[in-house]
């Protein structure tokens, strides 16, 4: 049996993947707060429902729409949960094709913070600058 956090970001991941933001955030907290790592476009902490889709929205321009995850496995307690995935995007040429590690904290059923910890963050950068 699958820990309730674990359930909840598949749930997230799934919305996700099928461009259902109104789920993916009612999953998120009022007051999320995101982490991106690097130094490209996509860098920076972002705050809020606002912020954050603004950010995805950016993601899918700068990819024309390919961006995607495949998850390999989630660990999650009460508290926090690893998400280990496989990122892939096309754009400009160029392929995506990273390994990561999201860092979710989560509270009262709702995702608060977020992480992504880009194994090559240099790959990262020179793909979405």
């Amino acid at each position: 049996m699958a820990h309730p956090n674990e359930e909840l970001l598949r749930r997230a991941y799934e919305a996700f993947a099928k461009g259902d933001l109104g789920t993916v955030m009612s999953i998120f907290d009022d007051d999320i707060v995101w982490h991106e790592p690097g130094r490209n476009p996509l860098s920076g902490d972002f705050k809020g429902h606002q912020q954050v889709q603004e950010l995805f929205g950016r993601i899918f321009e700068l990819s024309g729409g390919t961006f995607s995850i495949e998850i390999h496995d989630i660990l999650a307690n009460d508290g926090h949960a690893a998400v280990m995935v496989q990122a892939r995007a096309k754009r400009s040429g160029k392929s995506l094709d990273a390994l990561e590690c999201h860092v979710w904290h989560l509270s009262n059923g709702k995702a608060t913070e977020f992480s992504n910890l880009t194994f090559d963050l240099y790959a990262a950068d020179e793909f979405w600058s």
